[in-house]
């Protein structure tokens, strides 16, 4: 498409999508009901899970006539369903409802819960999920015209490939960073005059604080713009916004990915909040504890339906993220109608970790812990906040019988099995037996010592 055809007639454009995007809510919901029915006999029919599932609780895909049939009928699923079958039929496990020769690409989660979930992904799919990305850039006023750097390289996690996908959909300029570090990513940027940086925020921050060690100063740099996902960035903490606007002199922005599902949700124009990209998903939000319904405003678990995965359908999926949601009455004031999350992610049901892009779960790291022989069950996770980058590291005890020797060995052991499964090298302390607080650990693992502006951990509660 020729640039003259963008100057004259698209770059003013507020929407990428505005029919789609501005669609008034009972107009959604129908087109929600017609695709969701769709979903589901294609599902019962391709995917030997869902045929499984449904059977043994008498489900058929006709029983849903409306919306709130779909919420209360259709069983919740949850990733470790699909773990499960992975380690049992690989690569993909029942769940796939295509044959490998549909299958364009593969990715994986970071493998968090203690085993990655391998994700296919059709050629129909890579399209549309990156065009999830567009939303976003196209409300902070990046277009075709712009450039983009991805300041990380391309490895077998989902990470950025959909930003990358998005990238390509939009018909910009890509410029890899591959594996540059970060004085390196410094010099790109200043030689390769890019115009959107792309990253996780905490690495954006460490990017601007190595150039100002250099003596460079990003802000006068060629970024108008820096785009954000894998942890809570502008739209979710003010603090960040404030300190990614001020090193670039640009304007930082955020989307909230799920990599199994979607880039589900771009960020607003007013950067308080995301937007579910309902031509993409189908949302609800539910009380973790009844499984039922919350009200507009409420806080509660995200519960996601993705019509972008045809490779390995999701649906009725539980995201485990606490969102205070708005389908009437959206606050924000863009325009777009679609459904609010305000404040993006407050929190989780299950209790995950941020650091780095990786979601790590303490359940996970305890299980992991208990591999190792000599090491006992009690341990605190410390976070903390270093060059702009969350952190974090683990105290733990060794059992009585192990004489001091062996700690060494017992820290590079337990180093080892993290790496390993979760991806993280994390900093081991070792203390001496029955020196950690039993009390507190009974209720509290986790101990925070980052900045308070910059916790993402909330005390939150369903009301």
């Amino acid at each position: 498409m020729s640039q003259e055809y963008w100057n004259d007639n698209l770059l003013n454009q507020k929407y990428w999508n505005e029919t789609a995007e501005t669609m008034p809510r009972e107009k959604l919901n129908e087109i929600h009901l017609n695709k969701i029915k769709s979903l589901l006999a294609y599902a019962y029919k391709n995917s030997l899970y869902y045929q499984k599932t449904w059977k043994e609780i008498g489900f058929h895909p006709e029983d849903v006539k409306t919306l709130e049939d779909f919420k209360t009928k259709v069983p919740i699923t949850d990733k470790s369903d699909f773990l499960h079958f992975q380690q049992e039929f690989p690569p993909y496990g029942l769940t796939s409802a295509v044959t490998d020769s549909f299958v364009a690409h593969e990715a994986k989660t970071s493998g968090s819960t203690g085993h990655p979930l391998r994700i296919p992904y059709t050629h129909y799919d890579t399209e549309r999920y990156g065009e999830s990305w567009i939303y976003g850039w196209w409300a902070l006023g990046i277009r075709p015209t712009d450039s983009f750097y991805f300041a990380f390289h391309f490895g077998s996690y989902a990470g950025f490939w959909s930003a990358y996908w998005g990238v390509r959909r939009l018909g910009a300029k890509i410029i890899p960073g591959g594996g540059s570090d970060t004085e390196a990513h410094v010099k790109n940027i200043m030689e390769a005059k890019p115009t959107v940086l792309i990253s996780t925020p905490s690495y954006a921050i460490r990017i601007a604080e190595k150039a100002k060690e250099m003596g460079i100063d990003l802000s006068k740099s060629s970024i108008k713009f820096t785009y954000h996902a894998g942890e809570p960035g502008p739209c979710s903490i003010e603090a960040i916004k404030k300190e990614l606007d001020k090193a670039y002199g640009a304007i930082s922005g955020e989307l909230l990915g799920v990599a199994e599902l979607d880039a589900i949700a771009p960020g607003c124009l007013h950067r308080k909040g995301v937007h579910m990209n309902e031509l993409n998903t189908f949302s609800w939000t539910m009380d973790p504890q009844t499984g039922k319904e919350v009200k507009d405003g409420e806080i509660g678990e995200n519960v996601i339906t993705t019509f972008v995965n045809n490779a390995q359908p999701l649906i009725n999926y539980t995201t485990h993220d606490l969102v205070r949601s708005y389908n009437q009455n959206i606050p924000c004031g863009c325009g777009r109608t679609w459904r609010y999350l305000d404040g993006v992610v407050l929190g989780r049901s299950d209790n995950m970790i941020t650091v780095k892009a990786t979601n790590v779960y303490p359940s996970a790291i305890e299980n992991l812990i208990r591999q190792v022989d000599g090491v006992s069950e009690y341990f605190q996770l410390i976070l903390t906040r270093e060059n702009g980058m969350d952190q974090m590291s683990i105290r733990l005890e060794p059992e009585k019988i192990v004489g001091k020797d062996s700690w060494e060995h017992l820290k590079l052991r337990t180093q080892s099995i993290i790496k390993q499964n979760i991806g993280l090298r994390m900093d081991v302390e070792l203390v001496e037996p029955e020196t950690l607080p039993r009390s507190e650990l009974k209720f509290k693992r986790i101990v925070d010592n980052r900045p308070k502006d910059v916790r993402r951990e909330l005390d939150v509660t369903t009301k």
